[in-house]
C-alpha cells in the first residue's frame, strides 16, 4: 500500500480560515459554518479512496465544502427558516439594547452600511459572493484564489470582474451607490 497519505488534521487546520469563508458565503449563516466544517472533517477522514494527488488537497476540500453546504441547506429546510426568523428577532432586540456604544451615530451608520452590503451579497450567486469574500476579506491574490479553488488565473480574473459588476448593480438597486453613466 504505497499510496500517498494526507495528514487530514493538519490539512484541515491549514485551510480552515478560507474554508470557513467559502462556507459562510454559501450559507449566509455564521452559526452553520462550524456544523458544515465538522461534516467536511468527517468526510475527509472517512473517505473511501485516498486522494491520488496530495497537491490537490485545497481544491478537493473546496468541492467538499460546497457539497456539504448544499447538503446542510437541504437538510435544514423548514427548521432553518424558523430559526432564522427567531434569530433575526433576537439580533434586532440585542442591537437596540446596547448602551455601551461610544459613538452611537457612527456605530449606526457603519452597521447600516454592513447590512446593506450583506443584503447585496446575499442577492449574488454563491460563487460570486464567495470569490469576493476570499479576495476582500481574506486579502488573497488571484493566484491564491485560483490554487485553492482549482481554477485558472484567468478564470479568477473573469469571475471577480463579473462578481464586482453584479455587486455594483445590487448596491445601485438598493440605492447604496450611484451608477456612473
Amino acid at each position: 500500500m504505497n499510496e500517498p497519505s494526507v495528514d487530514w488534521p493538519a490539512a484541515l487546520a491549514q485551510h480552515d480560515r478560507w474554508l470557513r469563508t467559502v462556507a459562510l458565503a454559501r450559507l449566509q449563516e455564521p452559526q452553520a459554518v462550524d456544523e458544515v466544517l465538522q461534516e467536511v472533517a468527517l468526510a475527509a477522514v472517512r473517505q473511501a479512496a485516498p486522494l491520488a494527488d496530495t497537491s490537490k488537497v485545497a481544491p478537493w476540500l473546496y468541492r467538499l465544502v460546497v457539497r456539504q453546504a448544499l447538503l446542510y441547506r437541504r437538510k435544514c429546510g423548514r427548521r432553518r427558516r424558523l430559526a432564522g426568523r427567531y434569530g433575526e428577532q433576537v439580533r434586532t432586540g440585542d442591537a437596540a439594547g446596547r448602551s455601551e456604544v461610544l459613538d452611537p451615530l457612527g456605530w449606526l451608520l457603519a452597521e447600516e452600511r454592513r447590512m446593506q452590503i450583506r443584503r447585496a451579497l446575499a442577492e449574488l450567486a454563491p460563487r460570486d459572493a464567495e470569490i469576493l469574500l476570499l479576495k476582500y476579506t481574506e486579502n488573497w491574490s488571484y493566484h491564491q484564489i485560483a490554487a485553492h479553488l482549482g481554477v485558472s488565473h484567468s478564470a479568477v480574473e473573469a469571475r471577480l470582474h463579473r462578481a464586482r459588476r453584479r455587486l455594483r448593480e445590487e448596491l445601485a438597486a438598493i440605492n447604496v451607490i450611484e451608477v456612473g453613466k
